[in-house]
C-alpha cells in the first residue's frame, strides 16, 4: 500500500475520551439532587470511552449470544453461550449500581445517578443494557408480593454479577428478565393464552410459549399467564430450589435487525414452575410499574445513543478537509451538527429530568409521580422516534467511512429502532398518552405546572403551550382522539424539552431549538437550524473536553 500512496486526510480512532464529559448531564446531576454521584458517573464514563472497553463492545455483537438445548447426550440444557466479553459488560454495569441498587441503597437522588450511570455506560455497548434494564424494572413489580420481594430483592439489588445456572437463592446476585409477549397478541397481553394451574404447595404450572422472551439466561422471569382468575403476573426461576432446571424450553434465539450482543428467545413452557406476584388476575397492573422503569430507560438508552453517535460525527468531520476547509467549519456541516446537537441535549435533559422525577415520586411526592405518568409516555414515543433519524444522520455525516461496520456506526443505527419498539411501538405509546389524559387529570396539570414555570421567557415557547391547549381540546371529540394522539404525544414532548432548555439549559441551545420545534422555521431534516442560530456557541459545549 505504501509503494502506491500515502494515508491522509483520514480522522484517527476516536478512542480514550470519557461519555461524562456531557454539560447537560452533569448539569443535571447537580441540580437535582444528584452530586454526590458525580465522581462515580465521571469514572465509569472514561472507563466507557477506554480502548478496552470499545474492544468488548465490537466483540460482543460480533459474536452473538448462541443458544444450546441439548447437550451432547441428548439431555435438555436450555443454556445461552456469551462471548467473554458479554460477561465483562455486565460486570461492569452490575458493579456499578446500573441494576437495580438504586431500589436497595436509596437516599436523595439515587434514582438519577442510576440514570446518568445508564446513559454513560450505554454508549460503550447498548445491547447488555437489557438486562441490566429489566432487573432494575423487576423490583417495583416483585413488590406487589411482599414474601418474595423480601427473599428476592436483596439479590437483584446486590452488586456482584453471579452468571450461571444454580438455584437464586444459593447465587451472590441475580439478573431478572421479562416473558409476556406471544404470538397472537404481541403488545395486546390481554390475548395471551399461556396458562397458570394452582397447585397444593402454593405455586403455579405453567404451560404455553413466548415469542419474545428478553435475555432468556436470566435468573428468574417476570412472566404473564392466564390463571383461573385472569390475566396475572408469575415469579419464574431458570433453575428450581432443589436444582433441577426448570421446564423452561430455549427454541431458539431471534435474528434481530440490531442489539445482536443480546439474545432474545421463543420459549415454551412444559409445566414450568412459578410464584405469583401481585393479585390474580390483575396481572396487568402488577406488571405496569416494571414496563414504566424500561419505558424509562428506553429514553435514555435513546439519548446515549443519540450523544455516542453526535460524537463520531463532531470528532470525523473536525478531523476531515474537503473544498479547502475541516468539515466541521463548513456552513452547512455546521448546522447540520449544532441540529443533532440540539437534539441530543434535549433527549438528555429530558432523560434526566424523569429519573429526578422518579426519585422525588419515591419520595413521597404525588404532584412529580403525576408528572411522570404523562411525561414517560409521551417522551417514550417521542425521543425513541427520534433516535432513528438522529442515527441515521449522524452515520450520514461520516460519508462512505459511516457506512462500514468498522466505524461502528452501523451498530449504532441498527440499535436505534429498538428503543422506540420495546416497551411499547409508537402506537401503544401514544395510546397510553390518551389513556393518561382521560383518566388522571392530575397527570395533566402537574405537567402544565412544569412547562409553565418558564412562561414569559420566550415568546415561542408560550406560543407552544398555547397551541398544545388547543390541540388537547380537539380530543374531546371520540372521533377524533386515536387520530391525534400521535401529534399530541409529540407536542407534550416538545413543549416540555423546550421548557427545560429555556430554563436550564445553554441560551443558545434554548434559542435554536425553540426557533426550530417550537416555531413555525422547522425543515424535514436535521440541519435546518434557521439563520441565527448561534452554531459556534451550540457546538462548542457539545465538544466540551472537560463539562466540570
Amino acid at each position: 500500500m505504501s509503494a502506491t500512496h500515502e494515508v491522509l486526510n483520514q480522522a484517527p480512532p476516536l478512542t480514550g475520551f470519557t461519555t461524562a464529559d456531557d454539560p447537560a448531564l452533569l448539569e443535571a446531576l447537580r441540580r437535582d439532587g444528584a452530586a454526590g454521584a458525580e465522581a462515580e458517573v465521571r469514572e465509569l464514563g472514561a472507563r466507557a470511552g477506554s480502548a478496552e472497553v470499545q474492544e468488548w463492545a465490537r466483540t460482543a455483537e460480533a459474536h452473538p449470544p448462541v443458544a444450546h438445548t441439548h447437550d451432547r447426550y441428548g439431555h435438555r440444557v436450555d443454556e445461552v453461550e456469551f462471548h467473554p466479553s458479554w460477561h465483562q459488560l455486565m460486570t461492569v454495569a452490575v458493579e456499578s449500581g446500573q441494576h437495580a441498587a438504586p431500589w436497595a441503597e436509596g437516599g436523595p437522588g439515587a434514582h438519577l445517578a442510576r440514570a446518568a450511570k445508564f446513559y454513560v455506560w450505554a454508549q460503550a455497548e447498548p445491547g447488555h443494557g437489557c438486562p441490566v434494564s429489566m432487573t432494575y424494572a423487576a423490583v417495583p413489580a416483585l413488590r406487589a408480593e411482599p414474601a418474595l420481594a423480601a427473599v428476592y430483592e436483596p439479590l437483584l439489588a446486590a452488586r456482584s454479577y453471579d452468571f450461571g445456572l444454580r438455584p437464586p437463592l444459593g447465587k451472590r446476585g441475580l439478573i431478572a428478565g421479562m416473558s409476556m409477549t406471544e404470538k397472537q397478541g404481541g403488545s395486546d397481553v390481554r390475548a395471551n393464552t399461556t396458562t397458570a394451574v394452582p397447585s397444593a404447595d402454593g405455586s403455579y404450572v405453567i404451560t404455553g410459549h413466548k415469542w419474545f422472551t428478553s435475555a432468556p439466561m436470566s435468573d428468574v422471569f417476570l412472566v404473564l399467564a392466564q390463571a383461573p382468575e385472569g390475566l396475572t403476573c408469575f415469579l419464574m426461576p431458570r433453575v428450581l430450589p432443589d436444582g433441577t432446571r426448570n421446564a423452561l424450553r430455549i427454541q431458539r434465539l431471534k435474528d434481530k435487525l440490531g442489539n445482536r450482543s443480546n439474545a432474545s428467545a421463543e420459549v415454551e413452557y412444559e409445566g414450568a414452575v412459578a410464584w405469583r406476584v401481585g393479585e390474580p388476575g390483575r396481572g396487568v397492573r402488577t406488571i405496569v410499574e416494571m414496563v414504566n422503569m424500561t419505558r424509562l430507560d428506553c429514553v435514555i438508552g435513546s439519548a446515549a445513543g443519540m450523544r455516542a453517535g453526535l460524537r463520531q460525527a463532531l470528532h470525523h468531520t473536525a478531523h476531515r478537509r474537503a473544498f479547502g476547509a475541516e468539515l466541521i467549519d463548513q456552513p452547512l456541516m455546521r448546522n447540520v451538527l449544532a441540529d443533532l446537537a440540539v437534539e441530543s441535549e434535549a433527549a438528555t435533559v429530558l432523560a434526566m429530568r424523569l429519573a429526578a422525577a422518579l426519585d422525588r415520586s419515591e419520595a413521597g411526592d404525588a404532584g412529580e409521580a403525576a408528572l411522570r405518568r404523562l411525561a414517560l409516555a409521551a417522551g417514550k414515543y417521542w425521543v425513541c422516534k427520534r433516535g432513528s433519524a438522529h442515527a441515521a444522520e449522524a452515520l450520514e455525516c461520516l460519508g462512505g467511512n459511516g457506512y462500514v461496520e468498522e466505524s461502528g456506526m452501523p451498530r449504532l443505527y441498527r440499535e436505534a429502532p429498538l428503543l422506540s419498539i420495546w416497551e411499547g411501538s409508537g402506537n401503544v405509546a401514544a395510546l397510553d398518552v390518551l389513556r393518561a389524559l382521560g383518566r388522571e387529570p392530575a397527570a395533566l396539570a402537574a405537567y402544565f405546572a412544569e412547562v409553565e414555570a418558564a412562561a414569559g421567557a420566550d415568546a415561542r415557547l408560550d406560543a407552544a403551550v398555547a397551541r398544545l391547549r388547543r390541540l388537547l381540546g380537539e380530543l374531546a371529540d371520540p372521533g377524533r382522539a386515536q387520530l391525534l394522539a400521535r401529534r399530541v404525544a409529540e407536542q407534550l414532548t416538545l413543549v416540555l424539552q423546550g421548557s427545560l432548555l429555556v430554563r436550564h439549559g445553554t441560551p443558545a441551545v434554548a434559542d435554536a431549538f425553540c426557533a426550530s420545534r417550537l416555531d413555525a422555521d422547522w425543515g424535514n431534516a436535521f440541519g435546518t437550524l434557521p439563520p441565527g442560530a448561534d452554531l459556534g456557541a451550540i457546538l462548542e459545549r457539545a465538544r466540551a473536553k472537560d463539562a466540570r
